[in-house]
């Protein structure tokens, strides 16, 4: 996830509120961008032990979900495919595994983890600035599909049954691991909080004296411009999926980093999908899925969850804004 949505503050240094509260704000580099956290706290010292237990927490997280680190559990895993042999999944592990096939199951197959094969691929394409061959994009495609990651509750066994296959959780580890952190911060009884990876939002509580957190997102294609509504939050989560950081440009056309499960490419509509839903973790993945559905299938999915859903595309240079009922309810006044 990209920074496709502003947190928007009149005030941001430390200020004295009501109940003795203070605000603090912290940021470090996870997951290769910033990962912020804004509490309430009566003191600097609990707020920053606060912090402190929530980056430790990320950290033994993206040692388990990255596909990027090579001695992570998930590549461990991965390393296994096709060998017939069940892998003993950690609690934390087998818990996303459990949340994405259910989200692939919901979707209709259009939220998938066992694309790592195409998204390595298209990587590798966007630095290298060279159009991947057909033959290479159907041989990966090949090797995916979430019917073959065989999944026991009981043993917490994995089986991923094709060799070769690769799981990739970009479209859900950012907002799972937003709502573990929120959930201990609550745990740990910090009420008002706002936790923010790189545009993946969840928020508990509100700013002393406010009505909610104000967010803004991003105009559809553009990393500055701002939509001209805002959300006021309490006690929800919030992502957007663009095109605006990632994306290939080839033969006139713009390839957006979500891939369409069906074809291996990624789909190359102009549009921004935000997500308003009660988990970070559905707010994340529905974002990828609801980008790939017509829009009446989207909003179908969304309600489902209990989940407010906002399309905006740009379409012969003429802004186009659908969203579901439930939405204008958390239009900033």
């Amino acid at each position: 996830m990209y920074r496709l949505i502003f947190i928007l503050f009149t005030v941001f240094f430390a200020t004295t509120v009501h109940a003795q509260t203070k605000r603090f704000q912290f940021s470090a580099q996870k997951m290769g961008s910033p990962f912020g956290i804004i509490l309430y706290a009566p003191d600097s010292s609990s707020a920053a032990q606060m912090a402190h237990d929530c980056y430790r927490l990320v950290d033994s997280l993206v040692l388990i979900f990255s596909d990027y680190i090579d001695s992570s559990e998930l590549n461990r895993l991965c390393a296994q495919s096709g060998s017939g042999t069940a892998f003993k999944a950690s609690p934390a592990l087998f818990a996303i595994l459990l949340r994405s096939k259910q989200a692939y199951e919901l979707s209709g197959g259009n939220f998938d983890i066992t694309l790592g094969p195409l998204t390595h691929l298209w990587r590798k394409a966007r630095k290298s600035k060279e159009w991947p061959h057909p033959d290479s994009v159907a041989s990966r495609l090949a090797l995916t599909g979430s019917q073959f990651m065989i999944l026991d509750a009981k043993t917490r066994e994995v089986n991923l049954l094709k060799q070769g296959m690769q799981l990739d959780l970009g479209g859900i580890a950012q907002g799972y691991i937003a709502q573990q952190v929120l959930d201990l911060c609550r745990q740990q009884g910090f009420h008002d909080v706002l936790i923010d990876v790189s545009g993946d939002i969840a928020v508990s509580g509100k700013p002393p004296g406010k009505e909610g957190w104000n967010i803004a997102i991003n105009m559809p294609g553009s990393k500055q411009d701002l939509q001209p509504k805002h959300l006021l939050l309490t006690d929800r989560s919030v992502t957007t999926s663009g095109d605006v950081y990632q994306y290939f440009l080839y033969d006139g056309k713009k390839y957006s980093h979500i891939i369409d499960p069906r074809t291996g490419y990624g789909i190359t509509r102009q549009v921004n999908v935000t997500i308003l839903a009660n988990d970070c973790t559905n707010a994340d993945w529905l974002t990828k899925a609801c980008s790939l559905l017509p829009f009446r299938k989207a909003r179908q999915l969304a309600n489902s969850l209990g989940a407010e859903l906002l399309v905006t595309e740009l379409k012969n240079g003429k802004l186009r804004a659908r969203y579901t009922k439930g939405l204008s309810n958390y239009w900033s006044k």
